[in-house]
């Protein structure tokens, strides 16, 4: 089954308001016929008001780096699915190992943020991976595994066609080091293989599962070119044109 790739920038806590037109401006004269590669950026809440008009009537959509669990109610430092999409937010990354890392995110809250997304029909990102101790403790395989059954415990297929899942090696995020093509490939064959168990093979053939970890000019040809690798969440390269440009055309 063919599966368009989607390759989204996620801005994490940079860019400033002029900061963030100057790259949306950039990224719409060089990538607005792009057809062929489904592009997204994902900035901070405070920017995503100001991008949004700046992309209206643009392949590039945009999207969230979090989302709350919950429609509404006494959550500070939320914000609510339904907040995002009034903003025209068509993403919303959930479960990203910084969140793990620095937040406490559990994979229960993560499947609750995912859910939340899809009643606000934006597309949840889910965020799975190891870290190096586990890598080196060869525990990607069980850990990768019990987070995916852990995000989409209790989804239908029909929700879950409907999310793209990010794998993103904890240790290969913005730290230069990324894992080779041969095992970025082998861990999202067993994320696919897993699909099709909880779900069935349809449902597994058609969900997008990204690569995110130090994705490259020079590298992303060939991770985009393994069958189970979908396109990429791109960190620090998504923050200058010159950087994201050459990943969404990898082709």
């Amino acid at each position: 089954m063919a599966r368009l790739p989607v390759i989204v920038g996620n801005w994490k806590m940079n860019l400033t308001r002029s900061a963030a037109a100057d790259l949306v401006q950039q990224l719409r004269t060089e990538l607005d016929a792009v057809r062929d590669v489904e592009v997204g950026v994902c900035p901070v809440f405070t920017v995503i008001p100001l991008v949004a008009p700046l992309l209206a009537g643009s392949a590039i959509r945009f999207g969230a780096q979090n989302v709350a669990w919950a429609d509404s109610g006494a959550f500070t430092g939320e914000v609510s699915g339904e907040m995002l999409r009034e903003l025209g937010c068509s993403y919303a990354i959930v479960g990203h190992s910084e969140r793990r890392q620095h937040f406490g995110e559990t994979d229960e809250r993560v499947n609750a943020r995912a859910k939340a997304a899809l009643r606000w029909d934006l597309t949840p990102i889910v965020c799975v991976g190891e870290t190096l101790k586990q890598r080196e403790a060869d525990e990607t395989m069980t850990v990768v595994t019990a987070q995916v059954q852990g995000c989409f415990a209790g989804w239908t297929a029909a929700e879950a066609r409907r999310a793209i899942i990010a794998y993103e090696p904890v240790w290969a995020i913005g730290t230069g080091k990324v894992a080779t093509p041969a095992q970025a490939q082998e861990v999202h064959a067993v994320i696919r293989a897993l699909l099709t168990r909880l779900f069935d093979a349809g449902t597994a053939q058609s969900i997008r599962i990204q690569y995110g970890g130090s994705v490259k000019p020079d590298n992303v040809e060939e991770l985009m070119a393994q069958p189970d690798i979908d396109g990429a969440l791109v960190g620090g390269a998504s923050l200058k044109a010159k950087d994201f440009v050459p990943l969404v055309k990898f082709k």
